[in-house]
């Protein structure tokens, strides 16, 4: 029997998967030279528990927001808690859970990160179009469920881009000029 197109495909995947191995790992090294003070992954760890709701901030939570294990999103969350932008109080929900709060410094820190975060997304996005970037995000959703679990996205909720102050407005300008001068 021929295999031709099976030792196609198997060599299609693990070209796939080195590469997205290597992507991975990539996108940290750049990821943490864009956040001041932050690695990408701390970045992101912020990132899922602002698209929780306040009273479901906990580490198990955070952890299925990241696809992560407990024990790593605890890590994070004490990293950033040592840097003083998160704070860990009792569960009002569950006395045996504990959940993270945003101090002052830290909600700061998130306003100053989310022009960081932009510039990082249109730099590293600045060759996709639109639809690229839609394709591209398929995908990957579905690779993420190759094990029947649902990734537990980032579009929901969240920090909305919007404000008194207009930061919304002058963040998505800056972001509209720089993915226009990248084109």
């Amino acid at each position: 029997m021929d295999y031709k197109k099976e030792l196609h495909d198997l060599f299609l995947m693990q070209q796939a998967y080195g590469t997205l191995f290597s992507l991975i790992n990539k996108l940290h090294i750049t990821g943490d030279t864009y956040f001041d003070g932050l690695t990408s992954r701390q970045f992101m760890t912020i990132v899922a528990t602002l698209h929780l709701a306040e009273e479901e901030t906990t580490i198990n939570n955070i952890a299925r927001k990241l696809g992560t294990s407990k024990q790593n999103a605890n890590r994070m969350v004490s990293s950033i808690e040592k840097l003083g932008y998160i704070e860990i109080i009792p569960s009002s929900k569950d006395k045996r859970a504990t959940n993270v709060r945003f101090t002052d410094i830290g909600k700061q820190k998130i306003i100053e990160c989310s022009q960081y975060a932009v510039d990082f997304m249109a730099d590293i996005f600045r060759h996709f179009s639109t639809e690229e970037i839609e394709t591209l995000w398929n995908l990957l959703r579905k690779l993420y469920e190759f094990d029947g679990s649902h990734q537990d996205g980032f579009e929901e909720s969240g920090l909305p881009l919007t404000s008194d102050t207009g930061l919304g407005e002058s963040i998505l300008q800056h972001f509209a000029q720089k993915r226009k001068s990248l084109e």
